[in-house]
């Protein structure tokens, strides 16, 4: 009645599957699978984790599978996981971007940007490393039974690892370690002589400041001082003339 209903309302969505909050895989899910491929032949499960610990999105992705024992017993049902990413719609992108606008620290700059998604991607490295590890470890004892394709897949992770005993990896290393800290060291120094240039600049411009209101009241004397001058000698003149006047 509910898919009946689903249809009627939205016409043009397509049901995939369905989703639960897990937030892992549980011993019902193959059964509800099931069910849920008299809709849609191709179910696919989300787990969705309500309360995520790791960085991330929090969901995950499966399909149903058969798989095939080598003992020779029936084949079961067993989940594999899909690749996913979450999307929205265009209306829906231009309203979390205005979202993002608003709530984005503007002060924060590019570089602690990057070192946050470096440590982003080291804390979902390490996440992974630790379900291949879980998983190895109930193979080993004896919980899961063995997967080829995954330990192929782990064969193929292994081969990729470089040894680093090799010199030749050695050496590339340091002299790529050598080259990163020599442009931190230059770009510390060269941060350092432009502080003590602005701290030079700023105090010659104090200085230049200081002399100038120091020289606002300088031109003031001297204009007090050529004043009496001009006084002087204009009295002086007078006398002369007082002087010449009585003499004829």
């Amino acid at each position: 009645m509910i898919y009946i209903l689903f249809r009627e309302l939205s016409a043009r969505e397509k049901v995939v599957g369905w989703y639960h909050t897990g937030p892992k895989l549980q011993m019902n899910d193959i059964a509800i699978n099931e069910l849920m491929r008299k809709y849609c032949p191709n179910s696919v499960l989300v787990i969705i984790d309500a309360k995520p610990k790791d960085l991330g999105i929090p969901t995950e992705a499966y399909i149903a599978v058969e798989e095939v024992h080598d003992d020779g017993t029936p084949s079961s049902k067993t989940f594999d996981h899909v690749p996913s990413e979450i999307g929205a719609e265009e209306a829906e992108e231009v309203g979390v971007e205005h979202l993002l606008r608003d709530i984005k620290d503007t002060t924060v700059g590019t570089l602690s940007q990057q070192v946050t998604n470096q440590l982003m991607g080291l804390k979902g490295l390490h996440s992974k490393i630790q379900d291949i590890r879980g998983y190895l470890d109930q193979v080993v004892t004896g919980k899961l039974p063995i997967n080829h394709q995954i330990v192929y897949q782990l064969q193929d992770i292994f081969n990729l690892l470089p040894d680093c005993t090799l010199p030749n990896f050695v050496k590339s290393v340091y002299v790529k370690t050598n080259d990163q800290m020599l442009v931190v060291y230059l770009a510390a120094l060269i941060r350092a002589t432009i502080a003590l240039h602005n701290l030079i600049n700023n105090k010659i411009n104090n200085s230049d400041a200081e002399r100038k209101e120091s020289g606002k009241d300088l031109p003031k004397e001297d204009k007090d001082k050529s004043k009496e001058k001009k006084d002087e000698k204009e009295k002086s003149k007078k006398d002369k003339e007082e002087k010449m006047d009585t003499s004829k």
